[in-house]
């Protein structure tokens, strides 16, 4: 039987905290506050230290019809709640791989590198969505532990849960988990054409086919076939997901 121990891996235990550690925390929530007002994506930060929650944004996506304060109080108890079963040894298994992964990189680069994955939540009507979770370390122990991290959820735009993977800031290089073999494989990431991201972001603002020809100046038949080339470098069958997957990728 898991409990909320699981998650906090013994790679990764943070003890006791130094005075200077401390300063470098003075009023870091009020930025991220800022930014959950203006986006659509839940925000909340973990501490390691206190193995639970020290932020947890008011937007609805992950609080599954609580507060955020009350989801703040419930901390890793609330994936015990909300998360599906299989999932939840999804979760207990991405945290022991991706601190596994975590100590293989070097000191000065370990705040560069953001994880990312997909799981179900049930909220209290059984409702079941997808979602995707990118978690970046904030501070970290002098020893090099993740003390803070901040984690930011969105629609999934997957089919299945899963879909382990390592980012770092600046390299083309995508570390991929495969979650059968047990082990991990270098992908480079995908990279849009200046005319994809074009049509993708006119596409976000509501533009028809025609609407996108007219504005670039091209026929429609030429921006469906863009369409169809972006659709098949994303692996998906509509504009909607080609947007919440590019847009969840940072493509755009």
């Amino acid at each position: 039987m898991s409990d909320v121990n699981d998650f906090f891996s013994f790679r990764n235990t943070v003890n006791n905290i130094s005075n200077t550690d401390q300063e470098k925390t003075a009023d870091y929530l009020e930025p991220i506050k800022a930014f959950a007002r203006t986006t659509y994506k839940s925000i909340y930060v973990i501490d390691y230290q206190k193995k639970g929650f020290e932020y947890v944004s008011d937007n609805p996506l992950f609080l599954c019809g609580h507060t955020a304060m009350e989801v703040q109080e419930m901390g890793y108890a609330f994936y015990f709640k909300y998360v599906i079963e299989s999932d939840l040894d999804l979760l207990l298994k991405i945290n022991n791989v991706g601190f596994e992964f975590y100590e293989r990189i070097p000191l000065e680069d370990r705040k560069n590198h953001t994880i990312s994955y997909d799981y179900h939540l049930k909220n209290k009507e059984g409702k079941i969505i997808l979602i995707n979770q990118k978690l970046t370390p904030i501070f970290l122990t002098n020893e090099g532990k993740i003390w803070k991290a901040l984690c930011i959820i969105s629609l999934s735009a997957e089919q299945n849960s899963g879909n382990i993977a390592i980012y770092k800031k600046g390299d083309n290089k995508i570390f991929r988990y495969d979650l059968e073999g047990s082990f991990w494989k270098t992908t480079e990431q995908i990279k849009l054409s200046n005319r994809e991201k074009e049509i993708l972001l006119y596409s976000t603002r509501g533009y028809t086919i025609n609407e996108i020809a007219e504005v670039i100046f091209v026929s429609p038949d030429t921006v469906k076939f863009h369409r169809r080339k972006l659709f098949n470098k994303l692996n998906v069958v509509n504009i909607a997901e080609a947007i919440a997957h590019a847009t969840n990728n940072e493509l755009i």
